[in-house]
């Protein structure tokens, strides 16, 4: 009987490991809690930086993020650094589904480790080139596309920067004409990535660290919205994996 259990327990690693984490596995994965924030309120969210003309309002604890007139593309960054591994999970809602793109870039570092925000640095505005043709080594991940420059895209991509590596095409995050609250986890445990839309699986990819280089470790997370977008956000919360 205990044998019986043990092949059994053994079979759903094996499947655990090859498919991604489950949503119970992921919960019982999180470890410690790192980094907690309802981004409810302008002093929640006191210390984050914002690249380009993207401004912010909150009402009902959520921070909503826009470009007033549409002007320009945007990022919000969290000012800390997160390990190279770690669960990552907040919810986000679509305020108007006209058009828009989000990214979050993440494991984000100098290409020669420096703080991405290290005055030696060139200056970002939220211009897309400087996070992907510029000096900053990351993943990112753009997982809501209704770009109407593009408007037959609905997938999601994994890409490795500053190569603008396409490591992994994934199905679509979040739909198009979607009003619904949406639950967003990223998992990162070093080389494995993944991403989960309300507990769908879009994204499980490994980097080999040699195609594009070695592997991304620690460094900062970031959220990107094209001009057009106007998403809010509320409960980022990341965990170290146990």
């Amino acid at each position: 009987m205990i044998a019986r259990k043990a092949i059994f327990f053994l079979i759903l690693l094996v499947l655990t490991i090859s498919n991604g984490y489950s949503q119970s596995e992921i919960a019982l994965r999180k470890g410690k809690l790192i980094y907690e924030n309802s981004m409810g309120n302008a002093e929640m969210v006191k210390g984050w930086k914002m690249e380009g003309p993207g401004e912010l309002k909150f009402n009902d604890g959520w921070m909503e993020m826009y470009a007033p007139n549409k002007k320009w593309d945007h990022v919000f960054w969290c000012p800390m650094d997160f390990p190279g591994s770690f669960i990552a999970e907040w919810e986000m809602q679509n305020r108007d589904t006209t058009s828009g793109l989000t990214i979050v870039f993440f494991a984000a570092k100098g290409s020669k480790g420096e703080d991405i925000f290290d005055p030696a640095l060139p200056a970002r505005d939220g211009t897309f080139k400087y996070y992907n043709k510029g000096q900053i080594d990351c993943y990112h991940i753009s997982y809501y596309s209704n770009n109407p420059k593009n408007p037959e895209r609905d997938d999601s991509h994994l890409r490795k920067d500053p190569m603008f590596a396409l490591l992994q095409t994934g199905e679509e995050g979040i739909a198009k004409n979607s009003l619904e609250v949406h639950k967003v986890i990223l998992v990162k445990k070093q080389a494995h990535i993944l991403m989960y839309i309300d507990g769908r699986k879009i994204i499980d990819a490994t980097d080999d660290g040699k195609t594009f280089g070695p592997v991304y470790t620690s460094g900062k997370i970031g959220f990107r919205q094209m001009r057009w977008t106007d998403f809010r956000y509320r409960n980022f919360k990341v965990w170290e994996i146990k």
